[in-house]
């Protein structure tokens, strides 16, 4: 039997708990083919030339499996057009202005900023459920109601429905791994979700075509400005976008960034006295330990010569962000995490026309998130490291992360249960 290559080797869950080494070992070789004929890039430089490259499409419809399929099997069931991330410019650029407008600036600039106290007001409320216990699971009981309540509270989808659409966003959160069939087959799968998600947020948007609100779905259809309004089948899709993203990347960006400050005890000190280190802290964990580790989605255009290789047109590409981020070629000591760490770019949110769209909204929920974690948890310390791991290797995380505490200091300061930490000097 053939030895599996490094990259089957990192798709496989059992190196799901550390795939670090093996990206060090991908690196040796920044553009490397696989045998089903995916072009494997893993280096910095490389991998931000390609997410600017107009030559490599996001469309699946681009993909080799699908193109010349039927429109049915491109875009799935119930005709529910794909998602703007999934489209290449100028539609992609459309949707994208259509999409933001609502959500960010320069229109609605003070929307996600504006969340922060309510947010701090979500999280306290999560941390006094802590107090008298001497167990948390972070995932379970902090890490997922978080920004599950956030895009809840920001789309005004009602909160008791939350284990419904659980469902829907972990069955195409699924469709993103490689190794869960081909792409043909996965991006069947994710079509017949999204469809029963989909018909879901469609009721939920008719209900606001009468009587719309201040949220966010709201705001997407009474837009008034150019190019408006979204046309119904693109809000659905921008709608089971926002839902999918707000489940997955910011409960592992919360999650792993409680990992790497227990693991790192005296930079979980510093943010519990120096709480302004908590931007550039969550900068570096984006780099250090970022959610999202690869793109496996990508298609080639037209030839592309890069690091002495040439990607023919057609070609599949899995872009792996995460070992680009600890590249020794663009960031000195990169195993080291550093809050400290200047010209700190990394590809935690992508880069390009695909930046992360959700990228301010996830920044203040960590922020808020981890601040509190650090100020409010008294003596806590990992049960078992490393922690059980999610199987998939492109959502990266912790399927729980218990956590033991002596108390839970309150609000104001004050501890509930144990005196709070002396600072170490």
């Amino acid at each position: 039997m053939a030895q599996p290559s490094i990259y089957e080797q990192i798709l496989d869950p059992a190196n799901r708990a550390d795939p670090y080494p093996l990206y060090a070992r991908l690196r040796g070789t920044p553009v490397a083919r696989q045998p089903d004929g995916t072009y494997v890039v893993s280096t910095y430089r490389e991998i931000v030339a390609l997410l600017h490259d107009p030559r490599v499409s996001s469309d699946p419809r681009s993909h080799p499996e699908l193109a010349g399929a039927a429109p049915a099997a491109q875009e799935g069931p119930a005709g529910l057009p794909m998602s703007f991330i999934s489209r290449d410019p100028p539609e992609h650029d459309r949707l994208r202005e259509l999409a933001i407008r609502p959500f960010g600036p320069p229109r609605t600039p003070g929307r996600v900023e504006g969340m922060r106290p309510w947010l701090a007001e979500v999280t306290g409320g999560l941390i006094d459920k802590f107090a008298g216990r001497d167990r948390v699971d972070i995932v379970d009981d902090f890490a997922y109601p978080l920004p599950v309540t956030a895009i809840c509270h920001l789309l005004d989808v009602p909160r008791e429905d939350e284990p419904r659409f659980h469902h829907w966003a972990d069955a195409i959160i699924d469709t993103t791994d490689p190794s869960s069939g081909t792409f043909a087959e996965r991006q069947r799968r994710r079509g017949l979700v999204q469809a029963e998600l989909g018909g879901y947020l469609n009721g939920l948007i008719e209900a606001r075509t009468s009587r719309p609100g201040d949220d966010l779905l709201s705001g997407l259809l009474t837009d008034t400005g150019p190019h408006a309004p979204m046309a119904r089948g693109d809000l659905v899709s921008t709608a089971v976008l926002l839902l999918v993203a707000g489940h997955e990347t910011t409960v592992n960006l919360i999650t792993n960034g409680v990992l790497t400050l227990l693991r790192h005890p005296g930079v979980l000190d510093r943010l519990r006295h120096e709480p302004d280190v908590v931007v550039p802290l969550v900068e570096e964990l984006l780099r250090y330990e970022p959610p999202v580790q690869m793109l496996a989605s990508r298609s080639t255009l037209a030839d592309i010569d890069i690091a002495g290789t040439t990607i023919p047109k057609g070609s599949p590409l899995a872009l792996m962000l995460a070992a680009a981020d600890r590249d020794p070629g663009r960031f000195p000591d990169p195993d080291r995490f550093d809050p400290d760490r200047a010209d700190n770019q990394h590809l935690g949110f992508g880069s390009g026309i695909h930046y992360c769209y959700g990228a301010p909204l996830a920044r203040v929920e960590a922020q808020v998130a981890l601040s509190e974690l650090a100020r409010r948890l008294v003596r806590p310390r990992l049960v078992v490291d490393p922690p059980p791991y999610r199987p998939s290797p492109v959502l990266r995380g912790p399927r729980h992360l218990l956590v033991d505490i002596d108390g839970v200091a309150t609000a104001a300061g004050a501890s509930a249960g144990a005196p709070p930490r002396e600072r170490v000097p």
